[in-house]
């Protein structure tokens, strides 16, 4: 297995490199010779396949067990792949368990978003969750279970202050000491632990530990917390309970309740499986088994929830969806395709180490998933005005545009042409250098779709900036019947002046100027991106996007992939920048 290990860094150092050097064909003629190694390298298909040979499980059940205290992002989304694609794989079922087990942080708004995000990613990965469970659900049995626990003496109630507890932990080198109600007897904790559920005690008051050894060399067996009081009202049970179990004593028993096969958690539980085991030992419950994978951080952003909550009450953001958030609603109103998303953890997949993986990398798997299903459409982002002089003024005629050139059945759409067209103003230069392949002085280049213009002069305001660019037109160098003999290195996007519709477009960049803000000195918001976010309110867009719906995405040529944003409205028409075209962050960074 170390060996395995080895080999897997070795992969992501070179896929890494490759991303970097953004060379999207070699590297993915690179995954495709790894995909077979890859594959091997998967410990846990292993595992399964092994213990399915065995006869040790007649199915495989795994489970996803968030906590409803926030929204999902990129991280939960490798654990969603890694749960429902091995249960898929295997014919086996996944569960989907609400670990809601601390009223205090939880809430039904993201109960429901986290709901809405996994049924997003299963309809991609092809696998829906076979149950849905609280560990809620389970209150009562664990309840039981504890009462078990007492009664065979390997639980006691503790009067200490956590102060205290934490006093008497000890450390790597120093034992714990023992609670000096240790040795409570067993009939004065039932009594004690019936009082603690009947709300006789104020929070804090008393705790449940379990008995194992204030001695032993992981810490988290020095006699852990099992339940604690809490007076606080319950999404889902109100306040039926006052007394709520710890995440280490209901995790366990909640997978061994729900017969779940293949635990898996993320590498910090790893010291936390002798307890789970423990538990489980003791009470001699179904032995669910808990195996764990390395967490996958992303570049420039942050996946740790607290500090993501931060970055949302401190308005550094709009919002848990906003599309610069490393969420999964996020990146949905960013316009990344689940298929994507899906795509990327596939590549990535698991191992026994952490690592940060490249943004680029997920980028990738954005561009190329949109790239065969959006359509190509013309939108001018900075718009400077092109006459055609010696086009007929008051005519209009329609032009045949390709909808998507990777679709067979994308079809065509009409697209108005006449006299006045916008195009980019940087598309135009008064002075080009050798090799500007677009409009200057004397310059010719077709626009798309439509014909050969050639540059005859151009107007200024007082302020010296480019009001109006006139040209001449060649009228038989019309696309798709071209006799005029003349060929141009250029082509440039237009939109017709007449029929072209305003939309408000959103710029969206990353969140942070640093690889990893979190390694960073000092507080990880003092490398958030100033420049994350450009509104452009006015730009040209043609008439075909006049209809559009939420969610909808398109390429704007030769501008990258837009996806319409949830506040767009008939009348106020809103794109979001997904991705660019092609990476351009790198060569900026090393600029900088």
């Amino acid at each position: 297995m170390d060996n395995s290990i080895c080999i897997y860094h070795a992969f992501f150092s070179k896929q890494n490199a490759l991303i970097k050097a953004k060379s999207n064909n070699t590297y993915l003629n690179y995954l495709c010779s790894l995909m077979s190694e890859e594959k091997s390298l998967n410990f846990l298909e292993e595992i399964i396949e092994q213990h399915l040979a065995e006869g040790k499980y007649k199915e495989i059940h795994t489970r996803f067990p968030p906590e409803p205290n926030g929204y999902l992002h990129i991280g939960h989304a490798s654990s969603i792949c890694l749960n429902f694609g091995l249960a898929k794989k295997y014919n086996g079922k996944v569960n989907l368990r609400f670990d809601d087990t601390n009223p205090v942080t939880e809430d039904t708004e993201y109960v429901d978003s986290i709901k809405y995000d996994i049924k997003w990613l299963s309809d991609a990965i092809g696998k829906t969750w076979d149950n849905e469970l609280y560990a809620s659900d389970y209150f009562d049995t664990l309840y039981g279970y504890a009462v078990r626990l007492i009664e065979k003496g390997f639980a006691y109630v503790d009067d200490s202050t956590a102060e205290e507890i934490a006093a008497t932990k000890g450390d790597t080198v120093k034992p714990g000491i023992n609670s000096p109600y240790r040795d409570r007897s067993v009939e004065e904790n039932l009594q004690l632990f019936a009082d603690m559920k009947a709300g006789k005690y104020a929070d804090g008051e008393k705790v449940l530990r379990a008995k194992i050894d204030m001695a032993h060399p992981n810490l988290l067996l020095r006699d852990p917390i099992m339940y604690r009081i809490k007076h606080a009202h319950h999404h889902r049970t109100g306040d039926k309970w006052c007394l709520y179990p710890m995440y280490d004593f209901a995790h366990g028993q909640s997978d061994s309740i729900e017969n779940i096969t293949h635990s898996i958690c993320t590498l910090e539980f790893i010291h936390h499986r002798p307890l789970y085991d423990w538990f489980i030992e003791k009470l001699g419950i179904f032995p669910s088994h808990q195996y764990e994978f390395a967490r996958r951080n992303l570049t420039y952003t942050v996946m740790s929830k607290r500090k993501l909550l931060q970055l949302v009450n401190e308005n550094h953001v709009t919002g848990w969806d906003d599309p610069r958030m490393p969420t999964i609603s996020g990146m949905r109103r960013r316009g990344y395709p689940a298929q994507s998303i899906v795509n990327f953890c596939d590549t990535i997949g698991i191992a026994k180490r952490e690592n940060i993986v490249d943004i680029s990398v997920l980028e990738f798997h954005v561009r190329e998933q949109l790239n065969k299903t959006s359509n190509r459409v013309m939108a001018v982002l900075d718009p400077v005005k092109l006459v055609i002089t010696n086009y007929p003024e008051g005519q209009t005629e329609e032009l045949d545009a390709e909808n998507n050139p990777e679709d067979p059945n994308g079809g065509t759409r009409k697209m108005p042409f006449s006299r006045e067209v916008w195009i980019e103003r940087e598309d135009f230069m008064e002075e080009p250098p050798k090799k500007f392949f677009r409009l200057g002085p004397g310059l010719m280049v077709r626009l798309k779709g439509a014909y050969i213009v050639k540059c005859e002069g151009f107007k200024k305001d007082d302020a010296g900036n480019v009001t109006e660019i006139h040209c001449t037109y060649i009228p038989e160098s019309k696309s798709g019947s071209d006799t005029s003999g003349i060929h141009v290195k250029g082509t440039i996007h237009w939109v017709n002046v007449a029929t072209a519709k305003t939309a408000e477009v959103r710029l969206y960049d990353r969140l942070f100027k640093v690889e990893d803000p979190s390694s960073e000195e000092g507080d990880f918001k003092d490398y958030i991106n100033e420049n994350s976010l450009d509104v452009l309110p006015n730009v040209y867009i043609e008439p075909a996007l006049a209809n559009v719906k939420e969610g909808e995405h398109f390429q704007f040529l030769r501008k990258g992939y837009f996806c319409v944003d949830k506040e767009s409205t008939p009348d106020k028409l809103i794109f979001n920048r997904t991705v660019g075209l092609k990476d351009t962050w790198a060569k900026e960074a090393k600029k900088g």
